[in-house]
């Protein structure tokens, strides 16, 4: 199988199930925001863009089975800011995979999508049928590859499975690259400083662990044929919930400043996951709690290490200063 984005948050962490299953493994990631030291020793690695003529040639030379497709412009703000770039990432890098997919004959396309596809929500949680009227340009590039991923497959037979995400968290995600909210946050808690909320906190979210997004991508190989599958918990949290959830972990009260709401940011949002219980026999098995303590176990020993490094450095750096003078 092949993995596209095999070097970020997700990616990676679909690389390790998918490795730990005994399934070879192909990597392509351009790096503009994975990291190499996630890709796993085992995983064949190509350091490529999705948009790229060297695709179809990694691709011809792996004839994976399986493609798993996670490469994508994921920051909403910055597709308002450049909608040209999210576009041609998101839509024509996706095109590009495709066409290079069916030359090298793959099997399967399984493609990570969105709740931002919806919009904003009639009622929660969103099942699948829900109409989709997106708030962001990043939404609008993530819905239209699922019409190109789906005649794709009508005109080549390429089975496919689509898998809309809700909000994904847990080890890896980058709170300056990649981060969503419970990154970001994390990273101000352990630097001591205040958490920044846009709007007055009352905002929700369905939060899932990137473990049990791996697992829906591993399932996906072999179920879940010609569907779109909503993954997330059906449960939505406010960002007010989601301080209180970090307190309990951290046992200690946080400064919070509250500022105005963004453009395109959604309000509510929360998936149905029904169809991925009945169609991918798939259902989370890390509930909130549990995945902040996962997270605040894994980096507030790697913040500490690094603190004392920084003031090793600075104290040296005064000897070095006294020294010369």
């Amino acid at each position: 199988m092949l993995v596209t984005g095999g070097a970020g948050f997700i990616g990676s962490h679909i690389v390790d199930r998918c490795l730990e299953r005994g399934c070879e493994t192909v990597v392509v990631d351009n790096l503009s925001t994975g990291k190499r030291e996630h890709i796993h020793p085992d995983a064949a690695f190509y350091h490529a863009d999705i948009r790229s003529c060297e695709l179809h040639r990694i691709m011809d030379g792996e004839r994976p089975d399986v493609v798993v497709h996670h490469a994508a412009q994921i920051d909403v703000q910055q597709s308002i800011a450049n909608p040209l770039e999210d576009a041609a990432i998101n839509i024509s890098g996706t095109i590009n995979l495709l066409k290079a997919s069916v030359s090298a004959g793959a099997g399967k396309f399984i493609y990570a999508s969105s709740a931002a596809v919806y919009g904003a929500p009639a009622a929660l949680p969103i099942a699948e049928d829900h109409a989709k009227a997106p708030a962001s340009f990043y939404g609008v590039s993530k819905y239209a590859p699922e019409y190109y991923i789906r005649t794709f497959s009508s005109l080549y037979g390429i089975d496919c499975t689509i898998l809309r995400y809700a909000n994904v968290y847990g080890v890896r995600q980058d709170p300056k690259g990649e981060g969503g909210v419970i990154s970001i946050f994390l990273d101000r808690m352990l630097r001591g400083l205040p958490l920044r909320v846009f709007g007055d906190g009352t905002q929700t979210r369905d939060f899932i662990y990137v473990g049990d997004v791996a697992e829906a991508n591993v399932q996906a190989m072999s179920r879940g044929g010609g569907r779109v599958i909503n993954i997330g918990t059906s449960a939505a949290v406010s960002l007010n919930g989601l301080i209180e959830a970090f307190e309990a972990v951290l046992g200690k009260k946080q400064e919070v400043s509250y500022e105005d709401a963004r453009a395109g940011d959604i309000l509510h949002s929360s998936l149905d996951n029904r169809l991925a219980r009945e169609h991918l026999d798939w259902t989370p098995k890390v509930d909130l709690s549990q995945g902040l303590k996962l997270i605040y176990d894994y980096y507030a020993p790697r913040y500490a290490a690094n603190k004392i490094e920084e003031a090793v450095r600075a104290v040296n750096g005064r000897q070095t200063a006294l020294a010369a003078t």
